[in-house]
């Protein structure tokens, strides 16, 4: 399968064949960053066991958090689809923005201003340097596709939401979508 070119705003699908990784197994990434020094994304579909809250007790929303990936896993990250209410943002794309100020991200939080539709948490980031992520895909780790979910990108089902990029994709992928996690549980 012709896969695109890394670019940001694009996403990152994990191979079929990335087993017993953690991090990447069965993962979509979407790419905030990709310039010519590295690469910088955030997996959108591993939630983990605890809330916003529990990090930053004043904060009283229950909102998910996530592994964002394997670098910086003590720093939060967000990506959100108001740029509006939250300065300093930066677009990645498709009306997708990493970070601001997350002060005023407190404000909107306590005063139910914003909600997980419109921002996402996450622990760790993913990371890649100039010459690791083609690596990676000329040893057929990823599948790079556009990201034509744009704004819904933050509403995806996290469970489903590489099943359904397998179905997406076609072909042989999408007997892969009901493969178990572990292929020894075959």
């Amino acid at each position: 399968m012709t896969t695109l070119k890394p670019a940001k705003g694009h996403l990152l699908i994990a191979e079929p064949s990335i087993t017993g990784d953690l991090s990447f197994n069965r993962s979509v990434v979407l790419l905030a960053d990709h310039t010519e020094s590295g690469s910088i994304g955030f997996i959108l579909n591993k939630v983990l066991d605890f809330t916003l809250q529990d990090l930053i007790p004043d904060i009283k929303g229950n909102f998910r958090v996530y592994n964002g990936g394997p670098v910086e896993q003590d720093n939060l990250y967000f990506i959100h689809k108001v740029p509006d209410l939250i300065p300093d943002s930066i677009e990645i794309a498709a009306g997708i923005y990493w970070g601001g100020n997350f002060e005023v991200v407190k404000g909107l939080i306590n005063e139910d201003l914003i909600t997980e539709n419109e921002i996402k948490f996450f622990l760790g980031y993913s990371g890649w340097d100039c010459e690791q992520l083609n690596e990676e895909l000329n040893a057929h780790t990823w599948v790079v596709t556009e990201n034509k979910d744009h704004k819904d990108i933050l509403n995806r089902k996290p469970r489903t939401f590489w099943k359904d990029k397998m179905m997406q994709l076609g072909g042989s992928y999408v007997i892969w979508s009901n493969a178990p996690e572990n292929p020894s549980y075959n």
